[in-house]
């Protein structure tokens, strides 16, 4: 009876996609913009904004609030996550160099940048299945989730919400404790 029943827990276990296994962001890796495996479990006891990116969208100019945000409370153990993603309208057609030139050249980004994803449809990165398990689908390019510091998802912002506005920048200090 017991081999019985740790067979189907088992086989239960086993038929969970990776995304439905995982339950923190700590569990997941992604590669960086310079194709270097990256464990987001090297985030921590941090607070991280995941943000799906685009070059040529209207709201690319978030860049630089993102970037200022970065800067306002890097110091004080927040992170954003940069994820490019050619999912909405071809906005971000480019290699992932081309991606890294533009952000750094035109933004002066220095937050990390992952490798360019698919973040919707059935080619979906694992981080995103588990980003939006219970919210549903990202609906455009900047949609932005804050992960508190034991890796759960703390609040997800549309793309058209400011990252220097207060909505946001409470909810990170709060998440920082700050």
């Amino acid at each position: 009876m017991i081999r019985i029943l740790v067979a189907i827990i088992l086989a239960g276990v086993f038929s969970m996609s990776q995304a439905e296994a995982q339950q923190s962001f700590h569990e997941f890796t992604m590669t960086d913009i310079d194709g270097k495996p990256v464990k987001l479990s090297q985030f921590k006891g941090k607070v991280v904004m995941v943000v799906n990116v685009a070059s040529f969208c209207g709201y690319t100019k978030q860049y630089k609030p993102l970037q200022e945000l970065y800067a306002k409370y890097k110091d004080k153990g927040f992170v954003i996550v940069g994820v490019p993603a050619n999912d909405f309208g071809a906005q971000e057609p480019g290699t992932n160099e081309e991606i890294k030139e533009f952000c750094s050249t035109k933004y002066d980004v220095s937050f990390p940048m992952m490798a360019k994803v698919s973040v919707k449809g059935s080619d979906k990165h694992p981080l995103y299945q588990w980003l939006t398990a219970s919210g549903g689908e990202v609906g455009w390019n900047f949609e932005k989730f804050l992960i508190g510091k034991d890796g759960k998802i703390v609040a997800r912002y549309k793309s058209g919400e400011d990252p220097m506005g207060s909505t946001i920048q409470n909810a990170v200090t709060g998440a920082l404790g700050i």
